[in-house]
C-alpha cells in the first residue's frame, strides 16, 4: 500500500515494506544527505567508545613510550571528528590523520590510535566509490611509509604490516559498500514490483467497473426498450377497437412483457452476484455468447421488427462471443428504438473470416441512431476494443443504419 492510501477505513502514512527498508539502506554514510539526529547520537557514542578503548590500550599496551599530556591530548583529539564521519568522511579522515601522525611520530603507544584510524578509513571506503577508496589508500599508505621511513628506516616489517592493515580496512569497507548497493538495488526492484502490482490491481478494478457498467447499460437499455415496444403494442390493441377486443393479442403482449422482465431480472441478479463476489474472484453464470443471438432475434421480432439472423462462426473464445453478443444486442436495441417504421427489417450476420469474427447488423429504418446522444455506440466500441477489435457504425445511403465489427480470435482472453 502506498503512502496516504486507505486500508480498513484508516489512512496509513507508511510506504511499502521494501520502500521502508530501502530508506534505511540508503541512509548510509556519504549519501550527501544531512545525518539525522539519531545518526549523530550514534556516531557520538561510537566516538566515545573508541576513545575509551584508546585510553585502555594506552594504559595497557607497551609498544611505545608512555603518553604525557601532549600524547593524551593528541589521542583524544583524534576521536572528536568521528562524530561527523557520515557528513564529511574525507575531512574526518584528514582531521584524524592530523592528530594521529604527530602522535605516531613522537613514538607514543601506537596501538592506542588504531581505533580512530580504522573507523575513519572504513567510513571513507564504505561511503565512496572504488576509485576514491583506491586513491585514499595510496595516499595514506604513502604518507605512512614516508613518516615511518623518516623516523626509523630500519622498521621495514612494521611499515609493511601497517600498510597491510590499511589495505585490509579499505577492502572491507568497499565490500560492505558493494553489498549495501546490491541489497538496495534488490529492495528497489521489489518496491517497483510492488508498485506495479498495485497499479495492475487498480487497472483491473477500473476495467471490471467499466465492464459491469457496459453490462448494465446493455441489459437495461435492451430490456426497457422491448418492454416499451410491447407495452405500446398492448395499448394499441386495447384502443384500436374496444368492441372487438383481441384478448389473445393483449395476453400475448403482456406475456412477452413478463418474460422480458424475468430475463432482465435474471441477468441483473447475475451481475449483482458478480459485484458481491468480486473479492473472492468467483463469477457465477456463463458469459453470454453466440448461442444467445437467437433469443435476441426472437425478442426483437416480438417487438415488431423483422430479423434475419445468419450465424456461421462455430466455436469462438468466450470473450469474443460475449463481445459479439453485446454488440448485436445493442445494435438490435438501437434499431428497434430508432427504426421509425412498422415494417422494419434488421439483418444480422455473424461469420468467421480467417482469424477474426465479423459481425454486421444493418436495418432499413430511419437511421437516426448515430445522432442520438447516449452510451450505446461508445459501449459497442469499448466491447470491440476489449478483445482487440474494431467497430464502425453509421447511417447507410438513403435509409438505414449499419454496425460492423471485426473481432480477432487469436489471443482473445
Amino acid at each position: 500500500m502506498r503512502r496516504g492510501e486507505r486500508k480498513g477505513g484508516a489512512v496509513t502514512t507508511d510506504g511499502t515494506v521494501a520502500e521502508r527498508v530501502l530508506r534505511v539502506v540508503h541512509g548510509t554514510p556519504g549519501t550527501g544527505r544531512a545525518p539525522r539526529p539519531s545518526s549523530l547520537r550514534a556516531d557520538a557514542l561510537l566516538a566515545a567508545a573508541a576513545a575509551l578503548l584508546a585510553v585502555v590500550l594506552g594504559l595497557l599496551m607497551h609498544d611505545g613510550r608512555r603518553e604525557d599530556a601532549l600524547g593524551w591530548s593528541l589521542l583524544l583529539a583524534a576521536h572528536v571528528p568521528l562524530v561527523w564521519r557520515r557528513r564529511r568522511p574525507l575531512a574526518v579522515l584528514f582531521a584524524v590523520a592530523c592528530c594521529a601522525t604527530p602522535y605516531h611520530a613522537l613514538e607514543y603507544t601506537h596501538s592506542a590510535a588504531t581505533p580512530a584510524t580504522v573507523i575513519a578509513l572504513y567510513t571513507v571506503a564504505v561511503s565512496g566509490s572504488a576509485r576514491r577508496s583506491l586513491y585514499t589508500g595510496l595516499t595514506v599508505i604513502g604518507l605512512t611509509v614516508v613518516v615511518n621511513a623518516s623516523v626509523n628506516p630500519q622498521r621495514i616489517g612494521e611499515i609493511l604490516r601497517i600498510s597491510g592493515w590499511i589495505a585490509a580496512v579499505l577492502l572491507f569497507g568497499s565490500y560492505v559498500r558493494v553489498h549495501r548497493e546490491y541489497v538496495a538495488a534488490a529492495l528497489e526492484r521489489a518496491a517497483r514490483a510492488e508498485r506495479t502490482r498495485e497499479e495492475e490491481a487498480r487497472r483491473r478494478v477500473a476495467e471490471e467497473r467499466l465492464r459491469i457498467a457496459r453490462d448494465l447499460h446493455d441489459l437495461l437499455a435492451h430490456s426497457i426498450t422491448l418492454i416499451g415496444v410491447q407495452t405500446s403494442v398492448a395499448a394499441h390493441v386495447l384502443n384500436a377497437d374496444p368492441e372487438r377486443l383481441d384478448r389473445a393479442a393483449v395476453a400475448k403482449a403482456l406475456d412477452e412483457i413478463a418474460e422480458t422482465c424475468r430475463s432482465a431480472r435474471g441477468e441483473l441478479r447475475t451481475t449483482l452476484e458478480v459485484l458481491r463476489d468480486q473479492g473472492t474472484g468467483e463469477v457465477r453464470g456463463p458469459l453470454p455468447g453466440l448461442h444467445g443471438l437467437a433469443d435476441l432475434a426472437e425478442a426483437a421480432r416480438v417487438a415488431g421488427a423483422g430479423v434475419e439472423l445468419a450465424v456461421t462462426a462455430g466455436e469462438v473464445p468466450p470473450a469474443v462471443g460475449a463481445a459479439a453478443y453485446r454488440i448485436v444486442q445493442e445494435a438490435l436495441t438501437n434499431a428497434v428504438r430508432h427504426g421509425g417504421r412498422d415494417d422494419l427489417t434488421v439483418r444480422v450476420r455473424v461469420h468467421r473470416d480467417g482469424a477474426a469474427l465479423r459481425v454486421r447488423v444493418t436495418d432499413d429504418g430511419a437511421g437516426t441512431g448515430a445522432g442520438t446522444p447516449g452510451f450505446g455506440l461508445v459501449g459497442m466500441r469499448e466491447r470491440a476494443r476489449s478483445v482487440g477489435g474494431t467497430l464502425e457504425a453509421g447511417p447507410l445511403p438513403g435509409r438505414g443504419f449499419e454496425v460492423t465489427a471485426v473481432l480477432p480470435l487469436e489471443g482473445a482472453a
